[in-house]
């Protein structure tokens, strides 16, 4: 049975005219077209179309999933992927949540919030595991210390630094500005002095950042970041050049 291109958008909340835009960028196809022009979709649409909808909220521009899609044929293979960062950031959100409520009933008690537990899911916990088993124990602890004891507004300042520099990489990315170009790599420089300010990384050694690099590409968590993977790929060859030049 297929869905009318109304029904699609009562259904997924996207607008007719973003699906006709789909249709018309190769992104999402109908699967026939019947009176009057009206598109209409079948099963492996609407997959197709939840897939798009899933790297979106990854943070993937359109090209970007293009080419997660053309890259990825098995439809059962990419949702469990999905499937896996869904819990991911299920787990996240319950943690935040938690937190949130924790904050909630202290005020409403009258008491002062704990502040070591304000702040659990919104910080790199999430990455503890990794952190661990690629730089050891002790860096997640001096990282984590570190975090730790920053103040509510150096929080603030620093997740700022970072979301503002990740904005700066994906306009330099869609801009089409080449790896090796001034512009590239005053970026690359910001990214590793960002790096060496994290206590527990091993900052700004030519091994660590380029294998950074190399780890936003293959790993979409990361790569969302940047706007997928080309995105991430642009990041990695930049900075390459950079640890090349200057570590």
């Amino acid at each position: 049975m297929d869905r009318s291109i109304q029904e699609v958008a009562r259904m997924t909340g996207v607008t007719s005219r973003t699906l006709r835009h789909y249709d018309d960028i190769g992104l999402v196809s109908p699967s026939r077209v019947g009176a009057g022009g009206i598109r209409f979709y079948d099963a492996d649409a609407l997959v197709r179309l939840q897939r798009v909808l899933l790297l979106r909220e990854l943070g993937l521009g359109l090209p970007a999933i293009a080419g997660v899609l053309e890259g990825q044929t098995d439809d059962v293979h990419a949702l469990l992927a999905h499937r896996e960062w869904l819990q991911q950031e299920q787990e996240r959100l319950a943690r935040q949540i938690a937190s949130v409520e924790s904050t909630i009933e202290a005020l409403e008690g009258g008491e002062e919030p704990m502040a070591e537990n304000m702040f659990d899911g919104f910080d790199h916990t999430q990455y503890k595991d990794e952190v661990e088993e690629r730089w050891g124990k002790d860096a997640y602890a001096k990282s984590d210390a570190w975090w730790r004891g920053m103040s509510d507004s150096e929080k603030k300042e620093w997740q700022g630094r970072v979301s503002q520099l990740s904005a700066d990489w994906v306009a330099a990315a869609e801009f089409g500005v080449a790896p090796e170009s001034a512009e590239a790599q005053e970026l690359a420089r910001r990214h590793v002095e960002w790096l060496s300010g994290i206590p527990g990384t091993p900052g700004a050694s030519k091994e660590y950042v380029v294998g950074l690099g190399e780890m936003y590409v293959a790993d979409p968590r990361f790569g969302a970041n940047y706007g997928g993977v080309e995105g991430a790929t642009f990041v990695r060859d930049a900075l390459a050049v950079y640890a090349e030049a200057h570590l």
